[in-house]
């Protein structure tokens, strides 16, 4: 703990030295998913590499097919070895003219509440939470020489554009990345006060449907209520996937799907997540999911069907009397627990073939999707972190389910054996993905003392 202690001093002594490291690293313009910017998307992984080389890691950029992937270890004799995984693109700024400041010229705001915020495209998306780790270890270094337990960091450039080269290189490069657990910072807090630890992150299938119906579009005069209307089959279909409880009415479909513990849901249960905080800030009020479940469990530990899209026909300004001969809807599935992404798609398929009149068609374009992931709530690990983040921030940890999707996480388990903690300080306002993206300066000065102490712990 004296380690500890000093490691926490230099942490706060060296944190305008932080900032400036920062603000180096969120000037680059790294935006993944446009080509335009790959020599920038370069740049800042370079500027990594060469950081972590300064702190003493072997550190490399490796190529792939798109934007290079940042990967450094530390070496030592530590009994425990971990991986942190992050990615240092950003997503683009449009529009443009919605920023208070340029998206590349990063700035500290007060508000008139007194609270610090770091403006800049990436500052909480993840070049911020990236740095958090990566300072934690630089103070480490500094104090004792040595880091309490051996790390491996991979920091890649596409995870705002797909991921498409992310899982090969885990493929490609196991034995090297392989580690007794990994660590995560893209997530965020349950509040301002109130750090959390992400259990599970729900997994994904996406597909497309499309209903064909007569070989070309017809006149709704000459051939309206005799011809089948793909828009109306397909609306049928959509409007049948859910029974008047919310439950999604697809035989199989909660195949896999597995009861939190009942200590667990008595947990969330006193998280005062409402309708009135979580809905009516949006416009809503009334959850629309399984009415017997908390809604907490609708947004993280339940799966979901959304229709993300749907079109056919004539939408054009004015009228076309016309009745369509293709209709096409993109669903998407959040999975959970041990959902079978592809068993998932068949069963949905299956449903919706069930469905179509027998002068008709359906096709389906799409069927990808990514499994769940989870971490045991008894895991040891996952106590270590949440002690070290209830020292920090002096209250107990909310640990949650999360409705988004990381793929990346899923190949760590499946790849490299390994479990996944992900632990974040970005806030529900932080405008990730808009203009006026920020980080408050408390979320990255208490998330390096954060993974300070975590690092700490997990030597234990």
């Amino acid at each position: 703990m004296a380690d500890l202690d000093r490691v926490l001093a230099t942490v706060d002594a060296d944190l305008d030295a932080s900032l400036e490291r920062l603000f180096a690293f969120l000037a680059i313009p790294s935006i993944s998913t446009d080509r335009a910017y790959a020599d920038d998307c370069r740049r800042a992984g370079q500027w990594l590499v060469d950081d972590l080389a300064g702190l003493g890691f072997a550190s490399k950029l490796n190529d792939t097919a798109g934007h290079p992937i940042v990967t450094a270890t530390s070496g030592g004799d530590a009994p425990r070895r971990v991986m942190f995984y992050g990615h240092y693109d950003v997503q683009p700024v449009d529009p443009l003219n919605l920023w208070d400041s340029p998206p590349f010229e990063p700035r500290i705001v007060e508000n008139a509440d007194g609270v610090k915020r770091i403006v800049a495209r990436g500052s909480a998306d993840d070049k911020g939470q990236v740095m958090t780790f990566i300072e934690a270890c630089r103070a480490y270094l500094k104090v004792t020489g040595k880091l309490p337990v051996e790390v491996t960091v991979m920091i890649e450039g596409e995870e705002e554009s797909g991921s498409t080269n992310m899982a090969p290189f885990v493929a490609a490069h196991k034995d090297e990345l392989r580690a007794d657990l990994a660590l995560v910072c893209d997530t965020g807090m349950w509040d301002a006060q109130t750090p959390s630890i992400i259990l599970s992150l729900r997994g994904l299938m996406h597909d497309e449907i499309v209903i064909h119906a007569a070989d070309r579009d017809l006149h709704s005069g000459y051939y309206g209520g005799a011809a089948a209307n793909p828009l109306h089959v397909l609306s049928k279909i959509i409007a049948g996937v859910h029974d008047d409880n919310g439950r999604v009415a697809i035989p199989g479909f909660y195949d896999g799907v597995n009861e939190p513990p009942d200590y667990v849901k008595a947990a969330w249960s006193k998280l005062d997540l409402t309708p009135e905080n979580f809905l009516k800030p949006i416009g809503l009020e009334i959850p629309s999911g399984e009415k017997d479940r908390l809604l907490i469990e609708l947004i993280s530990s339940r799966p979901t069907f959304e229709v993300n899209g749907m079109w056919g026909g004539y939408i054009g300004e004015g009228s076309k009397t016309v009745i369509p001969s293709i209709a096409t809807a993109k669903i998407s599935c959040r999975l959970v627990a041990d959902q079978d992404p592809i068993q998932v798609r068949d069963a949905v398929r299956a449903y919706i073939h069930s469905k179509v009149p027998a002068d008709c068609r359906v096709e389906f374009l799409g069927g990808e999707g990514s499994p769940a992931v989870a971490v045991a709530h008894d895991n040891p690990d996952l106590a270590k972190a949440a002690r070290a983040l209830g020292e920090e921030w002096g209250t107990t940890p909310v640990t949650v389910g999360e409705g988004g999707s990381i793929p990346i996480v899923g190949a760590f388990k499946k790849v490299l054996g390994q479990d996944t903690l992900l632990v974040g300080f970005s806030l529900d306002d932080d405008r990730i993905h808009s203009p006026n993206e920020k980080y408050d300066l408390t979320s990255f000065h208490k998330g390096i003392r954060s993974w300070a102490r975590i690092l700490a712990a997990l030597a234990d």
